[in-house]
């Protein structure tokens, strides 16, 4: 392998690793960033009972429609844990 090859090669590795842990990054950031509205819908959910929020029900849809904008599944915080018959 020549000089030139070997830099071609190292160059083509290096930006296949950077692009990896770009996607790695991202992932963490989106997994992060579910949580913490994941967190704050069940604050509006079950918090809210006890003090009045005219705005509940915008604030959810607004949760929803970022999720649904990062994952392409707006359900995708909602509760899983029922079935149908």
């Amino acid at each position: 392998m020549t000089k030139a090859e070997n830099r071609a090669a190292a160059k083509a590795y290096h930006k296949e690793r950077m692009r990896k842990l770009d996607e790695e990054a991202e992932a963490e950031r989106v997994k992060a960033d579910l949580a913490e509205l994941d967190r704050l819908r069940r604050c509006l959910i079950f918090g809210t009972q006890a003090r009045p929020c005219g705005d509940r029900e915008k604030l959810m849809k607004a949760i929803d429609d970022y999720v649904e904008e990062m994952t392409g599944d707006r359900t995708t915080l909602h509760a899983n844990n029922h079935s149908c018959g």
